[in-house]
């Protein structure tokens, strides 16, 4: 015979372990696991044995809870850099967005080229096939920048 009254007040002291909104269900579950254990041998639970039994659904019971993974919402607000609360999903990098430091450098760098070189650019960007006067001008000018670059790392 189960003795359901003193499982019921084991329950009650170890229900306190769990999250406040868990509670109800870590005492169903002392309770279900201490009449399995009582029923599967053939002595009666003693108090110790009672208290171990609860004491192990607790740990399983955390176990459990910190195996699930962690959702975020996309829509969770958090605190950018400034202050301001941003939206997750606000913060994500664009793929498609331009990068303007280096749009700025590439545009600062086309006004200093020469006009030649920006028309054999456009021309090889569109895939147009280049004369040989303007494949040596295109290597002459490309080796002017490969040696400017050489020198100033030395």
């Amino acid at each position: 015979m189960l003795d359901w009254q003193a499982y019921i007040q084991v329950a009650d002291k170890f229900q306190v372990k769990a999250q406040f909104e868990d509670r109800q269900d870590l005492r169903q579950d002392i309770l279900v696991r201490l009449a399995e254990v009582a029923t599967s041998g053939n002595k009666p639970l003693t108090q110790a044995s009672m208290v171990r039994v609860a004491s192990y659904v607790a740990m399983e019971y955390w176990r459990d809870l910190k195996r699930q993974p962690s959702l975020l919402s996309l829509n969770e607000e958090v605190a950018d850099a400034e202050g301001d609360t941003i939206e997750i999903y606000q913060t994500l990098a664009d793929d498609k967005a331009i990068d303007l430091d280096a749009w700025l450098d590439a545009k600062t760098w086309l006004k200093g080229c020469p006009r030649r070189l920006v028309k054999i650019a456009t021309k090889r960007a569109n895939g147009k096939p280049l004369t040989e006067t303007e494949r040596r001008y295109f290597n002459r000018s490309r080796q002017k920048e490969l040696d400017k670059q050489q020198l100033t790392l030395f």
